[in-house]
């Protein structure tokens, strides 16, 4: 498995990933529709994804979580998707290793990110790296439904 940054080019490979991966247990946004995967909010320069035997499998992305120079040393993860065909070989694992890497060469020194309750396996590898939980926003997202579904905030420190 090979790590490097995102290019435009993947952008076509990262939707279909995204609308795979996608479920109101893993995200609070719509469904992913037909793109484009790179916008405002998520640059190239931000997203790293994984390759497997030449095919590209998953993608992780960071961003700051606010625009304040007093807080430039913490990086937030704001997605992470694994090609479901390809869960369990480690991909998730190397994606978020790559990302806390990158927000340390950066400057970071602090790494945040948001998962439903529900998302147990997700929970399950962010504690195994390190990620402990900070805080718990309860019933902060009402899913289709109806179902409220409790946030968590996790973060870890480099």
């Amino acid at each position: 498995m090979s790590i490097r940054a995102a290019r435009a080019d993947d952008e076509e490979r990262l939707l279909a990933i995204d609308r795979a991966t996608w479920s109101p247990y893993s995200s609070p946004a719509p469904a992913p529709s037909e793109g484009p995967f790179f916008n405002e909010g998520t640059e190239p320069q931000n997203v790293l994804v994984a390759e497997l035997d030449g095919q590209l499998v998953g993608w992780g992305k960071i961003q700051h979580p606010t625009e304040l120079a007093s807080n430039d040393h913490v990086w937030h993860v704001t997605g992470l998707g694994v090609d479901p065909a390809f869960e369990g070989r480690g991909v998730g694992r190397a994606l978020m290793e790559a990302l806390m890497e990158m927000a340390r060469e950066r400057g970071g020194s602090r790494m945040t990110l948001r998962v439903f309750a529900a998302n147990e396996r997700a929970r399950r590898l962010y504690e195994r790296l390190g990620f402990e939980v900070e805080g718990v926003l309860r019933g902060e997202f009402r899913l289709a439904d109806g179902e409220l579904i409790d946030d968590v905030f996790m973060a870890r420190s480099f």
